[in-house]
Parts: structure tokens; sequence; C-alpha cells
């Protein structure tokens, strides 16, 4: 609207229309009446006429402002509609036609002026018409962009006839149809098709707007419908039936995420993808919710933010369903007791966190429960169900208004209408306190009602209420009458304060009584934690208040400084309580946020040693975030004074060991590149001033980026925290170790050397020379400890002492003085210097007996005098970087330490013997662990010869599960990587594993160890068969006697392994090769009855069963005596080839998921068999000369495939390559690129052939877009130079709209202008059609694009839709 200055210039310009209209028509009564056959020039026709005096009327607008010649446009056009005769309108026309010929007013404004001209309405046929052939005639002259603003008008303007269904109106709908049609027609190419359906599409979705009638709405479909074969290119084959493995699949989370208001998957573009991809993914979701440990997945795919607290009416129902399927499994089948009891415990588990974080309301949940089972019978599982919902009921209730409990009541009145009264339950059964869960509800509603009375309790309850009131006052652990009590009672502090009081005496005791620990430390009395059974039997709450009794009590303990001990029972009842992940707040958050830090201040040092021992060796699933954050805070307390005291320094160390060998391979790079992101002062907090620790932290990075299929890009990710390394420990590696190294990596340390180890004659020198300043000073005792615990000083007094051992048989009481005085930390400096001068003179020792003296004189520092721990010093040793015959000696010392002496080899036989892994069903381990300390006594300080009248004090610290046999389990992790390394030793590492192999039994992740063994050293592995079967057979079969035979390995294998060593040749056949994908197909699926035995994952090392699946089908893979290539392709063929052991061809999808994931969880060498079959399937007959008769994407359309049992090679391989790359982390996936130009580019000729090449790559152009816009556009410039390689070698090309319709998805989808200077010089070399449909990519005119081929490159900008 014009401001009141502007009035008089707008009031000046309707007059000269006025006039100018005026003046080419008579306006009078008789000329308007008469216009038709009145002639004032017969000469000249009004059009004429018309014509001429706008174009002059025009040109004196020449010099005015443009606003005020659109201003006159629209006021021409308004005259227009003014006009009722057919004539006049035509002239007007006429004129605007002419003034968009002359160039005197662009086509795009006369177009907006008729086309939202305010008279236009479908009741005025006359200038409707006359406005659409306008339009039609000159919308050619208008840009891309303004077509693309045309036709969202032009679609807007066709509502005013939607209410118009009579036959008369076919007029205007024509008129409407043909500008459309001109739009949106691929040959007139006046904007990019692409384009055009994305406004259409906008239209469509817009709930204020009506498709239009039926002719036009015809033209629109179809013309949307052209594009289903490019979003049959950009689209996953049978996305909707892949699943991934919860624990194995977060490094590729993305792929699996979902719009969390429609469970839908977010799909790139307008295209009309397919319908089962368009449609809600419940059955994904509900997958994944089943699954242990899965909520960290579950919040990635749908985005969920606990800080934001959205709620996801999605994942409720979702819930609900879970909570219905459970009830109704168990209404079919009632015998899986074990498995039945912990799918309820993780239904209650994942209830609570996404209720507590208020992703979903405990109301709506219940309200539709309630109208789910109504009209149902499923009443066997009703105890249970409600044992769900107590677990929420009794945590919150208290802080939360009746009301939202109350329709709990609904479900009383659908699931416990029973007329008699249901038994009392045998309180002996674990199942009696899901039995009595309805009647704990009802008793906690009463109690928040207050005085506001509630209904009488149901009929059927009313003897267990009765039961529950008359135990109040009978406390006993027998059966589960205390934890029925503290379940009804919890949020009744009178009546609950007994029940807990009563467990937390028992397991605490009652100080009036003592135990002794290893090394006669006082502990209180009670021995027997609290069962397993009997925790899991505990609402929520009343393990929250358990363990919030039992840390208060702890950390009363650790600030008043308490004689005794901690009782063992209280220790691993507290450990056994860490594990529910619903108390996590106050279970592992409170351990490492409130519980370490409080005892670390109060400098309790016993208490502290009792944390990390139960962090070592009793916490599973410990989330990545707490991990590191107790990584930085023992680095941080490693650097003080608190840890000097040798025993608490010795097991911070260990437990620092245990937790970087210890990352996942997929955590180790998000990890570090967060924190040198986020964290003050970078990764830092993460590097120890121990040169052991760092190298095993680089050593975790190494095998994290090889396992990962990082190691052949940059190691730019970890050059922080490596540089941080080099300064504190600057580190150099060995040959072997630098040759097994990612190649990034490799060259990383290569171009950063240090030598700073003296040479063999230096050492040996400063050893003689200390070693005769020891012998010279005699009686001197204060002189001695004052020298040899300087500083400054070169660290050389355990060679002396060896020394000393050698020459003596004895160590002198001096020595443990100065031992004393250097402290455990000064002391690691002297063990690297001792390991290396050991080496050196076994390596130039010429005699056999001067050896076996050095190693006598070495076991004794050990075993004898107490001086060095076997796990600190073969740790040390392993880790020395040695070359040459050094290195060999090396590796020959520890195996001796290990396998020739007596004195360790005993104690890990009788550990072997007497204990078991399996902790959390134990109740006797104290009595176990104190039999084997008394046995075998640990003395952690020097006191192997020492003065008895000696006043060194030295204080032992409480161990609760430790020995020398549990710590060196991460000690020989490294051996054997590291024997791996050196490829002579393969003999010493299989004598290694033979003595002391057993040691896995109790580690805390033997598959996953095993699995990255030989994941890391397949190359080192490649020809040695009987040394990766000796490694199965060790670490496997250290289960055996507690596991069941078929608990990892397939019954093939198993009788592989039985086979004698010389017998040991085999080549699976494909029924093998079946079965074994089947295996992990059935156990993703779930079907009965399941391939695996059932675990409690709570204590495994992997999360669920799937998980547990993939990496030891692996690792049995991994460990064939058949080349890689030969396993690569059996997996692929057995997929391929017809076969009656295949599943039916509608769920193939559900084996290719399984290939795929085993596959990507495979070393390269296995996967890249797959890209032999795509240059085999692009080289077919199908695609190399295809019929002119065979439409490609009819060919590649696999679900049209399986419908009409056609499959073809080349589609099939389509679908596994989906299946595969959909499963492959982004390291696996950045190989494309370089496979399509260097190996599919030269092969591709055929536009079917590219268009396989499009099907291949389009699904995974947006993982490229997300996490390596690199590969996206070098990918992308690769599409057009093939697509110039097949435009040149083929005469015809039949399907070009798609392949156009493609490349416009990826510009205006992912790269934008990214690629232009490139793609320039392409296009301009295309044949003509495919030039002009190309053009907008460029931004180029016709007659420009021959121009470019020579051109400098132009600076990128992006595009946007």
């Amino acid at each position: 609207m014009a401001s009141a200055s502007d009035q008089p210039a707008v009031q000046s310009i309707e007059q000269r229309i006025e006039s100018l209209v005026d003046s080419i028509f008579d306006n009078s009564n008789i000329g308007a009446s008469f216009c038709t056959i009145s002639a004032r020039n017969p000469n000249v026709t009004l059009k004429e006429k018309c014509v001429s005096a706008v174009k002059a009327f025009w040109n004196s607008l020449s010099a005015e402002q443009k606003d005020t010649q659109n201003l006159a446009l629209r006021l021409l056009v308004k005259h227009m509609h003014r006009q009722g005769n057919e004539k006049r309108v035509d002239a007007l026309c006429s004129a605007l036609e002419s003034l968009v010929e002359s160039s005197s007013i662009e086509a795009k404004a006369v177009c907006d002026s008729l086309l939202q001209c305010d008279k236009l309405a479908g009741a005025e046929e006359l200038h409707w018409v006359a406005t659409f052939q306008l339009a039609r005639k000159i919308i050619g002259g208008v840009d891309y962009k303004g077509v693309r603003d045309l036709l969202k008008v032009v679609l807007d303007k066709s509502q005013l006839l939607n209410g118009s269904s009579n036959v008369a109106c076919m007029p205007l709908y024509q008129v409407v149809l043909k500008l459309v049609k001109y739009i949106i027609n691929r040959n007139s190419c006046l904007m990019p098709a692409y384009l055009a359906i994305y406004e259409i599409s906008k239209f469509e979705s817009d709930k204020n707007q009506m498709w239009p009638h039926w002719p036009l709405g015809k033209v629109l479909s179809d013309f949307v419908d052209g594009f289903r074969n490019c979003a049959q290119m950009v689209s996953i084959s049978g996305r909707h039936q892949l699943l991934p493995i919860v624990g194995h699949s977060m490094p590729v989370s993305n792929v699996w995420r979902l719009n969390r208001t429609t469970l839908k998957f977010a799909l790139n573009g307008p295209l009309p993808y397919n319908r089962e991809l368009q449609e809600p993914q419940t059955k994904l979701l509900c997958y994944v919710l089943e699954q242990p440990y899965s909520r960290e997945l579950v919040c990635n795919m749908l985005e969920l933010n606990i800080q934001a607290k959205q709620l996801c009416e999605v994942l409720e129902e979702q819930l609900v369903d879970l909570l219905v399927l459970a009830l109704d499994r168990f209404e079919r089948d009632t015998t899986a007791h074990c498995d039945s009891q912990l799918q309820w415990q993780h239904l209650s588990s994942q209830l609570i966190y996404f209720v507590l974080f208020q992703f979903a309301s405990f109301s709506h949940i219940v309200h539709s429960l309630y109208k789910k089972l109504k009209g149902k019978s499923l009443k066997k599982g009703r105890h249970h169900l409600m044992w769900v919902l107590l677990q929420f009921i009794s945590g919150s209730i208290q802080k939360n208004p009746i009301e939202d409990f109350l329709p709990v009541m609904k479900l009383y009145d659908l699931l416990f209408d029973d007329k008699e009264p249901i038994p009392v339950p045998d309180i002996n059964s674990p199942q009696s306190t899901h039995v009595m869960a309805a009647t704990c509800i009802w008793i906690h509603l009463n109690k928040k009602a207050g005085a506001t009375k509630l209904r009488p309790i149901p009929v059927s309850l009313r003897e267990h209420l009765e039961f529950l009131k008359q135990n109040l006052k009978s406390l006993t652990l027998q059966g589960y009458r205390v934890a029925l009590m503290c379940n009804a009672y919890s949020t009744d502090t009178d009546n609950f304060s007994r029940p807990m009081g009563f467990l937390v005496e028992t397991i605490y005791g009652n100080n009036k009584t003592t135990i002794l620990l290893p090394g006669n430390v006082v502990a209180s009395a009670p021995t027997t934690p609290l069962q397993m059974n009997f925790l899991d039997s505990l609402t929520v709450h009343a393990k929250m208040s358990l363990i919030h009794s039992i840390v208060t009590k702890v950390i009363k303990l650790a600030k008043s400084k308490a004689g005794a001990a901690l009782a063992p029972s209280l220790v691993e009842t507290y450990s056994r309580l860490l594990v529910y992940m619903e108390i996590e707040s106050l279970g592992i958050k409170g351990f490492i946020n409130q519980l370490l830090p409080t005892v670390v201040d109060s400098q309790a040092l016993g208490i502290l040693h009792a944390l990390l021992e139960m962090f070592s060796y009793r916490l599973h699933h410990t989330q990545i975030n707490y991990r590191i954050q107790l990584l930085a805070s023992l680095h941080q307390m490693s650097n003080t004074q608190l840890i000097s005291q040798n025993q608490l320094y010795m097991c911070v160390e260990s437990t620092i060991l245990k937790l970087i060998i210890g990352l996942g391979s997929s955590e180790v790079q998000p990890q570090l590149s967060r924190i040198s992101s986020e964290a003050k002062g970078g990764a830092s907090f993460l590097v120890s001033d121990s040169e052991e620790l760092n190298r095993a932290l680089v050593l975790t990075i190494a095998r994290a980026m090889h396992v990962t299929a990082v190691d052949n890009m940059s190691s730019v990710w970890c050059d922080d925290i490596l540089n941080i390394i080099m300064q504190k420990t600057p580190l150099s590696w060995s040959t072997n170790t630098l040759q097994c190294f990612p190649q990034s990596l490799a060259e990383y340390f290569q171009n950063n050397s240090v030598n700073n180890r003296d040479s063999m004659m230096q050492l040996r020198s400063s050893v003689e020379m200390e070693y005769k300043k020891w012998r010279s000073m005699g009686g001197n005792e204060s002189g001695i400890i004052a020298h040899f615990s300087m500083q400054n000083n070169p660290p050389l007094f355990l060679c002396i002492i060896w020394k000393n051992i050698q020459d003596e048989n004895r160590v002198p009481s001096t020595a443990f003085k100065v031992l004393d005085r250097l402290g455990p930390r000064a002391l690691t400096a002297h063990l690297r210097a001792f390991a290396d001068y050991l080496v050196f003179e076994i390596a130039s020792s010429p005699m056999v007996q001067n050896s076996t003296k050095c190693i006598d004189a070495l076991t004794d520092m050990m075993w004898k005098y107490n001086i060095i721990t076997i796990d600190r010093l073969v740790l040390c040793l392993a880790l020395r970087c040695l070359e040459g015959k050094e290195a060999q000696v090396q590796f020959v010392v520890i195996q001796f330490l290990l396998t020739a002496k007596s004195d360790f080899k005993t104690r890990i036989h009788d550990f072997l013997r007497e204990n078991t892994s399996e902790h959390w069903a134990q109740s006797n381990w104290h009595e176990i662990h104190m039999a084997f300390h008394k046995k075998y006594p640990e003395k952690f300080y020097y006191e192997g010869s020492q003065d008895l009248n000696s006043t060194i004090q030295h204080q032992y610290l409480p161990v609760y599960f430790g020995n020398v046999c549990l710590r060196f389990i991460p000690v020989l992790d490294i051996i054997i990587h590291r024997f791996l390394e050196l490829g002579q030793m393969q003999k010493s590492l299989e004598i290694i594993l033979e003595h002391i192999g057993g040691l896995y039994k109790f580690h805390d992740h033997p598959i996953t160890y095993l699995y990255n063994t030989l994941f890391y050293f397949e190359k080192r592995l490649i020809d040695k068969d009987n040394l990766k079967r000796k490694l199965v057979n060790s670490i496997i079969g250290a289960f055996n006697d507690i596991r069941p035979e078929n608990w990892c390995l397939s019954e093939d294998y198993l009788q592989y392994l039985k086979r004698p060593q010389e017998e040991s040749a085999w080549v699976p056949d494909q029924d093998y090769y079946i079965r074994l994908i089947s295996r992990l197909r059935k156990t993703i699926l779930g079907e009965l009855p399941p391939p695996y035995p059932s675990a409690d994952w709570r204590f495994n090392e992997f999360p669920n069963a799937a998980a547990h699946a993939l990496h030891s089908i692996c690792v049995e893979l991994m460990a064939l005596p058949v080349s890689a290539q030969t396993v690569g392709e059996a997996l692929i063929n057995v997929s391929l080839k017809p076969s009656s052991q295949l599943p039916p061809r509608k769920e193939i999808m559900s084996w290719y998921n399984a290939v795929g994931l085993i596959l990507t969880a495979l070393p390269e060498s296995y996967w890249r068999v797959l890209n032999e079959r795509i240059l085999q399937a692009i080289s077919c007959h199908m695609l190399e000369t295809p019929d002119p008769h065979h439409n490609p994407f009819k060919i590649l359309n696999v679900s049209l495939s399986h419908l009409q049992m056609a499959q073809h090679e080349c589609s099939t391989i389509l679908e596994l390559c989906h299946a595969v790359w959909h499963h492959a982390g982004i390291g696996q996936l950045s190989h494309l690129p370089q496979f399509v130009k260097e190996q599919l580019k030269p092969k591709i000729r055929q536009e079917s052939q590219f268009i396989f090449l499009c099907h291949l790559v389009g699904p995974f152009l947006q993982r490229f877009h997300m996490e390596r816009t690199r590969c996206l556009l070098e990918l992308t410039v690769e599409l057009y130079e093939i697509l110039l390689n097949v435009d040149k070698a083929s005469e015809h090309l039949h399907h070009m709209d798609p392949i156009c319709d493609y490349l416009y998805h990826i510009k205006y989808m992912f790269v934008g202008d990214g690629v232009r200077s490139e793609v320039e010089k392409v296009i301009c070399k295309l044949r003509p059609a495919l030039k002009v449909r190309l053009r907008f990519i460029s931004h180029l005119n016709i007659e420009e694009t021959n121009a470019v081929a020579n051109t400098p490159s132009a600076p990128s900008t992006s595009a946007s839709l």
C-alpha cells in the first residue's frame, strides 16, 4: 500500500493509465456496445492500436522508478479485468506480450501482475482464460527461480476452481493445465524438475490446501510418480527390515534415527519414496527397547535430550506395547522363569528411566495399558506387570500428587476381579515378591492418600494384605520376608526403618565382632553378602534406600578414620547394587561424583583401596563418561603425596591400566575428540607421568584406529593427546611395533622419534660405577641412603640390588631403607633402567649358567625379598623398546619368569582350581579369598630379610577381591600382543598360553580381547593357523568348567579344536557358513530356542545376546584355518546362491542384515571381497550389453524382484551391499570414492551401468554429508565424470530425466555449489539434451557452456531449496 506522500504520484499514474485505456478504447456507452463493429481507422486493428499505444506509454515511463512501472503494470491488468469484451481483453494481453518481447518489461513482472491480481477468479471465465494463456506464452522468458515462484502461485490459484465440478468449468481447467504442463515439462526445462516436485510436495503437505481437480491432479501425480526412479536410487533396499545391535551399532547410530513424533525415517528431499520407508518404524523401536542397555541408543534414535524433558508419545506407546507383549508371551509360555524375570526387570528399568526424565507419562502409560488390556484375558503375568508398576510407584509417589497414580485402580478392576482370595505365596521363592506387588502398591496408595479414604482392597488381595500386616514384627533373612516388608512399607518411615535397619546391620555387623583380611588387617565381621536373587526382589525404592544407607555409612567411617576396615559383606553387596541402572544417580554416579572424592579428601586409604578394587574386579557395563571421569581422577590422584603408600600406588596404577586397555575401540576416537575440544587443557588429564601407562594408551589408540577402520585416515583427532604424551614421557617404538601401527600413527612416531635410552655400554658402565660406590661405602648406612635416594642420581638402584644378590645371595637391610626413601613413584624409573640392564646382561652373557644365575636373582627379588612384583616387572619388560637380539631376549626372560619357575604358576593353578569368575552367584567368596591369601600371602613391602628391630612400620590396606593372579590379567593382555608383534616367538607364546592362559576365566572381556587381538594382528597371524587355534582354545577354553560347551563357539569349530595339531587342516563347507549366519539371525530375531545359552547380561561382557553372538562369530571366522578372502567369499556366496536353508525371499533382508553385521565387524580383507562382486555385477550381460526392452530401474527394484521372484545378480548384489554398508562405520565407507574412481570408473560405459552405480552409492551420500564431506565432494565429481564417459560411449540415453533428477538431488540436498567449478567443465561437454537439463547446476546459459572448459575455478557457494 502506498504511503500518504506517494498518493499524488499514484493518482497521476492511475489517471495516465485511465487516459491510455480511454485513448485505445471508446469507453462511451455506444462505443462499448458497438466496439466489435465500429472502426475509426479501418487500416489499424484494435490489437495493433493497443499494442502501439501501450508501447509508447511504456517508453514514457522509462525514466520512472521500478515501483512506479510495477504499479502501472498492475493497474493495466486491473483495467483488463474491467473489460467485458473479448477483443479488448485480447488486445491488452497482446500489448503486454509485445512489451515482454521487446524487453521493455520482464516476463516475471507481467506474470506476477497477472496471477496475483485480486480480480482473478473462476467466475470470470474470459479474464481467467486470458490470464493463463498469456502467462503460458511469456513464461519462457522467466528465470528458473521465478518459474518456481509462479508454479507455487498457479497451484494456489487452482484452489479457486476446486469448488466447481461442473463440466462447464473445463475451459478454466484446460488453460491452467496447459500452463502447469509447460512449466513442468522436462523438455522445455524452464526450471529443474527437482524444484517443481519440491513445490508440489509442499503444496500437497499443506493441510489448508485441497488436491487440485482431477485433470490437474492427475498431471501433478504423474509428474511426482516420475521421480520414483530417483527415489529408488537414493533408498537403501529393505531398510525397514534392517536392525542394529545394541552395544555395537552406537558409532553409526545416526543411520537409525527416527522422527520423534511419527517414528518415520528421516528421508531426504521431496521424493516419492516407497511406502514401507514412509511408515512408522514401530518394529525397529520396539526391537531396540527390548534389548538390555539400549536406552542410550533409543535416545540417539529419537534425539531425546535429558535436559529438554519433552514428552514423546510414540515412546510411551511402545513401552505399553512391550508390556502387553510380555504379558502375552507369559500367557503362552511360563517355563522360561529366569529369562522372564530378567525381562520384567529390564522393562521396569526402561519405564523408570523414560518416565523419570519425563519422556513418558506414568498416568498416560497406565491409561493406555488399561485400554489395550480391556477385553483380553492376560492374567497369568498380572503379578509381573504390577511388579513393574510398583518399581516406579514406590520411588516416586512421595514426590508427586496421588492423582498421578490413581489410574492404577482401573487395572485392579481389570486384573484382580477374582471372587476368591489369591493364596499367599511361598515366601521362600523370589516369585513371592512379584505375586504380592499389587498389594504393596495398594499399601503405598493408602499411605499417600492419608485421611482420604480409598475404596476397599479387592477380595482377591485381602489375604496378602493381612499377611503383610502380621509379619511387620518378624524380621529374618529366611526367604524373602524382609524384602516383602521393605517393598510394602518403603514409604512408611515408621514401618520401613526396622526391615531396612536389619538389612544394613546384616551386611555391616554390630561392631562387636571382627575378622582378619590379608595382611592381618582388622575388618568388621560379616562376610556373606546379600544374594542377587534377594536384591532383585527389592523394589527400586528399597534398593535406593539400601545403597544410600551403605554410602552414608562408608562416608561416616571415612571421615571418622575408623579403626576396623569395611565388612566384606558390605563391600560385596555395594558392588552388586551398582549393577542396577535404574538407581544410577545413587549408584555409579554417586560412587564417582560423591563417595570417591569424599574418601580421597578424608585420606581414608583403606576405603579408597577397597573402592578401586570394586571397580576393577566387580563392576560391569560402566558408562564411558564415568570411566573417563574416574581415569582423570586417578591420574590426578597418582600425582599427589596421598598415593605414596606402596600398595595403594600399585592399586591406582593397576586400575588405570585396566581402564585404558578396557576402552572399547568405538569409544576411543569420539571420547578423545570430545575431550580435546571441550575439556580445559585438552586431553592432558588422560596422560600419566608413567611411561608404561602412556604406552598402553598409545597401543589402545592404535587398536581403536585399526578396528574402526580409520587407520588409513589422518590421526589429527588424536594429535593433541599424542603431543602431550610425548611432552610428558617421550616414547620410541620398536620396528616390529611400528609395523603393526596404523599408517598415520606410525608416521607420527617416525616423525617425532626420540632416543632417550642409554646405549648398552653406557648403561653397563653407569651400573658398574654405582655398584662400586655401593660396595665402597660399606657400613656408612646414612651415606648410602642419602646418595642412592637422591633424585638427580641415575635410577640404577635395582640393578645394584640385583648384582648384590648374585654376588652375596642376600639384600642388606640398608637397601630396604633406600627403597623406602625412594617410594613407589620414583622406583618406576629404576625399574625401567633395570629391565634394560637385565636384558643387556643376559643377551651378552656367553654361558647359560650365567643366565640362569641372573634369572634366579631376579626371581628372588620378586618372591623372596618382595622388592618388585611380577606384574610390574613383566609389564615394564614387555613395554621396553628393544630391537634385534635384545628384543628376543626380552621375551625369553618373560617366558622364563612365567613358565619356568613354579612360584607364579603354582599360585595360578591353585587360584583357578578353587575359584569361579561368576562372583555374583557366590556367597563364600571371602572364605576362598582368605584361604588363597593364607596359602600365598602377598607382601607389598621390602620385608624379605629386614632387620626385625627396624623402626619402619608398613601399613597394609584391606584387600577384598584382588591378588597377584587377577592383577596380572591386563599385563597378560599386553604380553600376548607384544609377542605377536615380534612374530618369531610363536612357540614361546604357545607355552605361556599353555601354562597361564586359564587366567582368562577371570577376564572381564575375554571375547572382546580375543576379537581385538585377531583383528589387530590379522596380517601377523595370516599363516599361523595353529597359533590362532591356540589363542581361541586358551581363552574360550578357560570357561569350560563353568559355562556350557556351546556358550561361544559353534559345534563345528569345537570339533576342529579337538583335532590333533597334525590333523588341523579344515576347509569349512557352505553349510557351515549358513549355520553360523543363521545363529546370529535367529539371535537378533529372538527365535526360540535361542542359539546361545541364556545369561544374566548385567554381569556379562556384552549387553545382550546379539552382541555376544556377533563377536563370537567374528572370533570364530577370524580364527578359521583359511584365508580372509575365502571366508569373505563364502559369506557372500551363501547369501547369493539359492538354498533351502536360507529364509524365504520376503525375509531375506534379515539374512543380509546378519551378513552385513558380520562383514563390517571383520577386518578389511574380509569385506573387500564384496568389491570384487560389485565389479562382476557391473560387468554382467544385463548391464554391460542390455537388451533394448530391459528397464534397469525394474531390474534393480529389489521389492519388485521379490514379489515377482525375479531376482538378478546385480539386484541381489545391490541389496547385499546396502545391508553391509548400512552397518559400516564411516571409516569403512570412506573407501568408496577411491573404489569408484580406480575400479568402477574404467568399466562403466553403458547407461544401465551408471544407473547401477547411482543405486549403489546414492543411499550413503547422506552419511558422507554428515560425517565425511570430503568423500561426498570427491564422489560427486566422479559421478559427473563417469556420466561424461557414458555419454560419449552411448548413442542414445533412455533415462536422462532420472539421472538428472539424481544429480539435482545431490546438489540441493548435499553439495550445493561445492563442486560447481569441477562439474561445469563436465556439463559443457555433454550432449545438448543433457546440457539443457543440467544447465541450472552450472548456472550457465546454453551459449556459455562451450566456453568454460578452460576457465579457472570459481569460489563455491552453498545452494538450498
